[in-house]
């Protein structure tokens, strides 16, 4: 697994912490620690010998910061080499709470995208009341067409049945009611193209939902959206569950994203992350690898069939 040490708003202390209680949590766990030589050593030095030997270091010193534009992700920043480890095989998977434009352009570039798939998807769960509910996208791409979103639904699907053994996934689009026709240009354009996408897994469209019923997870347990929405979203809920005192009881969902999309596992945690929010965001990315995440969820698109309009998108 290789962590981006400087990637996030604390970072290196809190991606450091992180790491610590993971590799401590997880017996199995191997690290490559991607950043400055000190601070991974502070690490090792905490860990007893037989935890020493789960943890190797590539010393990288340049970091992508959250104001930087996606495009410096191409330089040897350490979000790149992360990336380039995983797609030279020295690491199963990515894990970074650095800027997500970066590591979505590091990931995108350095390991290739699915075929089908233009615009790679960050896809979160929520703890919902009736349980978990996948939420996408959560920030790869803010300005999608209705074809994207289309496409979206078919990976949302496929990650609540091989990610969350979901069975007969219920997928929803994110709009302002429930009734057709509701929801600006992109949401009325976007309806009719689900509800005749063919779906994997048993999936089948249920239509608009609205953003209770994202905290609620009785009517869908997919929902779809653009990614500047589904970040508004997705932090404004976790805020909720802070000031509540935390998430339902059916909670545990980690507080990162998978982005879905690309040649290899990549988790996305929020820059904001504390300490158990990176190890948690590891422990996702080890279990998307195990249940070969990737592997299944592309497998399951090749089955799908593309709308030829899908593959006319302009944009990154």
């Amino acid at each position: 697994m290789a962590v981006d040490l400087l990637g996030g708003d604390d970072a290196p202390d809190v991606v450091v912490d992180g790491a610590l209680r993971a590799v401590r949590t997880d017996p199995d766990l191997q690290l490559l620690l991607v950043g400055p030589a000190e601070v991974a050593g502070g690490l090792i030095d905490a860990l007893d010998p037989a935890e020493r030997a789960r943890i190797t270091v590539r010393p990288v010193r340049t970091v992508v910061g959250m104001g930087d534009h996606p495009v410096a992700a191409r330089g040897h920043s350490t979000v790149r080499a992360a990336v380039t480890a995983v797609r030279d095989g020295l690491a199963d998977a990515l894990v970074s709470a650095g800027s997500t434009g970066a590591t979505v352009t590091a990931a995108a570039l350095g390991l290739g995208r699915w075929a089908g798939v233009r615009r790679p998807a960050l896809v979160a769960t929520l703890p919902a009341v009736a349980g978990p509910v996948v939420l996408l996208d959560v920030g790869g791409s803010l300005e999608p067409r209705a074809a994207t979103l289309a496409r979206h639904a078919v990976l949302g699907a496929a990650y609540a049945a091989v990610a969350h053994c979901v069975a007969a996934p219920r997928v929803g689009l994110l709009s302002v009611g429930t009734e057709a026709g509701q929801g600006d240009r992109l949401r009325r354009a976007a309806d009719p193209m689900l509800a005749a996408a063919p779906l994997p897994c048993g999936a089948r469209y249920v239509g608009l939902v609205e953003g209770y019923d994202v905290a609620l997870g009785t009517r869908a347990d997919v929902v779809v959206t653009d990614g500047f929405t589904g970040n508004v979203l997705l932090k404004a809920i976790e805020g909720a569950y802070a000031m509540a005192g935390g998430p339902p009881a059916s909670g545990g969902a980690p507080r990162a994203a998978a982005l879905l999309g690309v040649c290899g596992t990549v988790v996305v945690c929020h820059g904001a992350a504390r300490p158990d929010d990176v190890a948690s965001g590891i422990a996702l990315a080890a279990h998307l690898w195990r249940r070969r995440a990737t592997d299944l969820i592309s497998g399951l698109l090749d089955g799908i069939p593309q709308d030829p309009a899908h593959g006319n998108e302009v944009g990154p």
